[in-house]
């Protein structure tokens, strides 16, 4: 069903496949080896594997215990804690082993249901074991993060990088010289979103070639938004707007893409540090708030403050 898919057709299924730090690889590997674990916490943004490594522990490291798959930004309220999680918690494994607990996008419970699954996580240690995913830890907790080991699961980039190139192998793609050098540039546009990498990878081959468009850092809509923001933020905010479509409506890559447009077209001045400084402080912050589109637009006020002095 999904074999002209290549993210699923090469989502992991063992630990050998997925793309983790060594320091990482080497952990995970140690609960294999002892069929062992405590609770998880996996950090980082979207599109890095920590679903796919939730699911490979229970069928690769734990040898397919029984185990509980929720989504919990779907079914985020208390209830989901105190029926699904808790009952399928209290009742003993066929085998007498340890019983797994995924919980997909934990941050997104909410508070109440957070704070009754941490009493449900104590209360059933002795027979569940919770594998727990979140892209964003401020989200989760403190009591639920203070029960689980946590794991930043960002990849390397040279690890994606190979398994780019692996893919393109068993794909049998032709990868002409002039498409080599913007293999990386693709890469580095979506890191660390590996899915969405493989995603955009698919779409540019065609007929068995890979065809990446030249991707231009600096296009004609990043000038034209930094003279915007300089005449009127208001007018900024109804720029962007209209064209997210351009950037897929990812305003963290956007903020990347302004920071690199200073450093590459403008001279070093005391200004554009603090130009600089300000898309910075943003760009922290969007791993925080609730709404992207806010927090984009706080920042081109700041900006055209700065210009304004």
């Amino acid at each position: 069903m999904f074999d002209n898919l290549w993210v699923e057709k090469y989502r992991p299924g063992t630990l050998d496949e997925i793309v983790l730090s060594e320091q990482n690889i080497n952990v995970f590997k140690s609960f294999k080896q002892k069929l062992e674990i405590p609770n998880l916490l996996f950090i980082g943004n979207a599109g890095i594997g920590k679903t796919s490594l939730a699911k490979i522990i229970v069928k690769d490291i734990l040898n397919d215990p029984q185990y509980l798959y929720i989504n919990a930004s779907d079914e985020n309220g208390i209830d989901t804690i105190r029926l699904a999680v808790t009952n399928f918690a209290k009742t003993r494994s066929l085998s007498a082993s340890l019983k797994i607990i995924i919980l997909d996008e934990v941050d997104g419970l909410t508070i109440d249901a957070q704070r009754a699954l941490r009493n449900t996580m104590e209360e059933y240690s002795q027979t569940t074991r919770f594998i727990l995913t979140a892209n964003y830890k401020h989200r989760v907790i403190q009591p639920l993060q203070s029960r689980s080991q946590s794991f930043d699961l960002t990849p390397p980039i040279n690890g994606c990088v190979t398994r780019v190139v692996k893919i393109l192998k068993q794909e049998d793609i032709n990868v002409s010289e002039s498409q080599k050098p913007l293999i990386s540039q693709l890469i580095k546009n979506y890191y660390p979103d590996l899915r969405k990498t493989i995603n955009e990878l698919q779409k540019c081959c065609v007929n068995g070639e890979l065809e990446i468009g030249t991707y231009t850092k600096h296009t004609e809509f990043i000038h034209q938004l930094f003279k915007t923001i300089q005449d009127d933020s208001l007018k900024a905010r109804k720029l962007v707007i209209e064209n997210e479509q351009l950037f897929n409506n990812d305003y963290t890559n956007l903020l990347k893409q302004m920071f690199d447009y200073i450093i590459d077209t403008q001279q070093s001045t005391i200004e554009t540090k603090k130009q600089l400084l300000v898309i910075s402080e943003h760009l922290y912050r969007s791993a925080m708030v609730l709404d992207q589109e806010i927090n984009f637009y706080s920042c081109c006020i700041s900006l055209e403050q700065l210009a304004t002095r």
